[in-house]
């Protein structure tokens, strides 16, 4: 005869409602609340890039430090989500908007500023917001992991920015140009690569 505990649960059914509640993951976490911070420095950056007509080297590097601090969390409250199970649905839609929000704004603020042509701030603009939106498009059918090339995307786009909103003297313009450079050319090929694997997840489960 087969034990079954008092609450008329088997014990196949129990470990998978001990399953089920220890997938649960509270909103509230370390993670969001970095995702969140992320957010919320988006404007402290702005006031503090246009402050005192954004030609100032205190207040850009001010807004060089915000910015900074701002890209850190992205890799950190991402790292933290994955190595203590804190993934959640909020998590996964707003962690690529507020990395957006932040890289978006520096390279139109650069652009209006006139120290970075409009054309490479609309390229990678155009590309992050189609791939935001591919994501979404697929995400019935399963996450695109993150290649090497989007991380090195990332970083790449970090640091190029980071560089311009720095009050650098005008002679490491050329090293300016350089990052900018590798940044955009990964941006465009991961872009490519990313509508590729999204297309073939879509056909493979549609």
């Amino acid at each position: 005869m087969s034990a079954t505990p008092a609450d008329g649960t088997t014990p196949a059914s129990a470990s998978e409602a001990l399953g089920a509640a220890v997938a649960r993951v509270p909103l509230v976490n370390i993670a969001n609340i970095l995702t969140v911070t992320r957010l919320v420095l988006v404007p402290v950056f702005l006031v503090t890039f246009f402050a005192d007509g954004g030609h100032s080297s205190g207040w850009r590097m001010v807004a060089f430090v915000v910015f900074a601090v701002g890209s850190i969390t992205d890799f950190v409250d991402g790292h933290l989500a994955r190595k203590y199970g804190l993934v959640t649905d909020f998590g996964k839609v707003v962690d690529p908007i507020a990395d957006k929000a932040l890289t978006g704004a520096a390279l139109f603020g650069l652009s209006i500023l006139g120290e970075l042509p409009w054309w490479v701030t609309l390229t990678i603009a155009i590309r992050e917001v189609a791939v935001t939106l591919l994501r979404f498009w697929v995400i019935r059918y399963g996450v695109i992991a993150a290649s090497y090339g989007g991380k090195l995307k990332t970083v790449a786009q970090i640091i190029a920015i980071g560089l311009y909103l720095l009050p650098l003297p005008a002679a490491l313009d050329p090293v300016l140009w350089v990052g900018m450079g590798i940044a955009l050319a990964l941006t465009v090929v991961t872009g490519v690569d990313y509508v590729v694997r999204a297309l073939r997840l879509r056909a493979a489960r549609g």
